[in-house]
């Protein structure tokens, strides 16, 4: 019998739905408060994922959800960044 792997399971911060880690971007802040995008999934930092979803980005930019995730100022070249990974 083979043992069926756990798929890791990730937190939207725009809908709260449950979904694979691998269909998330995360997105870290460090200690000196710099919010960055992690490709890997493994940097230091606390982070948080947003759904692989051009509506759920959109959502995010209008109502400064990042900036409340975080407590910093978002720079608009974050999401930028973003908007090329998610591909707008």
């Amino acid at each position: 019998m083979t043992k069926k792997r756990k798929i890791p399971q990730r937190k939207c911060i725009v809908t709260n739905e449950l979904k694979p880690k691998k269909e998330m971007i995360r997105i870290v802040r460090n200690k000196e408060g710099e919010v960055f995008v992690d490709p890997t999934g493994k940097k230091n930092g606390r982070g948080a994922y947003i759904s692989i979803d051009k509506e759920v980005f959109e959502e995010a930019e209008k109502n400064n959800v990042l900036e409340k995730v975080f407590k910093v100022k978002i720079d608009p070249s974050l999401y930028a960044e973003l908007k090329d990974i998610i591909g707008e």
